[in-house]
């Protein structure tokens, strides 16, 4: 890229009704600025050829994306999660990588709360017992644990994880925590036990996931560790659509050997029509909205604004990716 040639700020995909701030961050600095909605890694690659800086959500930009970005280029993720830029492409050329983790964590544990009561008081079972014409709660939810005696499991205990403990501690659960950040007393002063995996997954009444999808946790959901939990439990996934084999909870459930779940992360967004899910009893579906408010939007795109506009004047993300440039 010729060095007179204006600088170029790109927005992959986005999911929000107007990108005001981030162009105008652009423009204040001089920057051309251009938005997409691209949903493959080669349009993306297309999309951020010699970009100065790339904005992406949820599209996937892979290393030749990475390799296609201009020399001393930004990376900024709309979001929490960034599996799905790869960040060791991004370090080897020098690339910093941003996020926002900080944007949407009241939201996503309010969703992650909404979806495990559900789950936990039977409400679509009852509320299909209903549409179906029958009037039997006994018979529809049989059998139903009260709160009192129900474990609820957390598989990583980050800030979103302690919000969901936070908010549930009022119904009188019992807490069990897999995470090897969590230390013994930090426990102790949040009132949950520690545990390994094998643990979590045997003694959870409810399981919430709210791990980043890395290598030791991708399918961390799956034949073998459904197996092994208790009858009648339900998991919820607030987190990534990777941690579970979508495969494996779908025939769980059709089994009967979970009792529910509520997903409102996937492998492949959007879920595909042929994804064995759509079939599957006792499962709630949400798209990928746990982050959603107002508030969020307002939050989460003022932010990456102010990003767009740090990297064009040669600062670094407000919160880098760990292990970026």
């Amino acid at each position: 890229m010729s060095s007179t040639a204006p600088r170029r700020v790109v927005v992959t995909d986005y999911t929000f009704p107007a990108l005001d701030r981030e162009r105008a961050a652009a423009e204040a600095a001089g920057a051309t600025f251009e938005a997409f909605q691209c949903r493959t890694a080669e349009e993306v690659a297309d999309a951020v050829a010699c970009a100065t800086v790339a904005v992406v959500q949820f599209a996937p930009c892979d290393a030749e994306a990475v390799r296609r970005l201009a020399p001393g280029a930004t990376l900024i993720r709309y979001g929490i999660g960034y599996d799905n830029i790869d960040v060791a492409a991004a370090a080897k050329r020098g690339i910093p990588v941003g996020y926002v983790p900080d944007y949407c964590i009241e939201e996503v544990a309010d969703h992650t709360v909404s979806l495990l009561l559900t789950l936990l008081r039977k409400i679509p079972t009852l509320d299909a017992s209903v549409r179906a014409g029958r009037w039997e709660a006994v018979a529809a939810a049989k059998p139903l644990r009260p709160f009192g005696e129900t474990t609820v499991g957390f598989l990583g205990f980050g800030r979103i994880g302690r919000e969901v403990c936070a908010r549930l501690r009022p119904f009188g659960f019992r807490f069990l925590v897999a995470d090897p950040a969590l230390a013994d007393e930090e426990a102790v002063r949040l009132g949950v036990g520690r545990c390994d995996i094998a643990t979590l997954f045997r003694d959870a009444d409810a399981l919430s996931l709210n791990a980043p999808a890395v290598a030791e946790t991708v399918h961390i959901v799956n034949r073998d560790t459904l197996a092994s939990m208790r009858p009648g439990a339900v998991i919820v996934n607030t987190a990534r659509g990777k941690l579970v084999d979508e495969t494996a909870l779908a025939e769980a459930l059709a089994a009967g050997r979970v009792a529910g779940a509520a997903l409102d992360v996937f492998e492949v967004e959007p879920l595909p029509a042929e994804s064995p899910l759509r079939g599957a009893p006792n499962l709630v579906l949400t798209p990928h909205a746990a982050w959603y408010s107002e508030a969020a939007i307002d939050r989460l795109q003022g932010l990456v604004a102010e990003d767009v506009a740090a990297a064009l004047a040669g600062r670094r993300p407000r919160r880098p990716v760990p292990g970026s440039a």
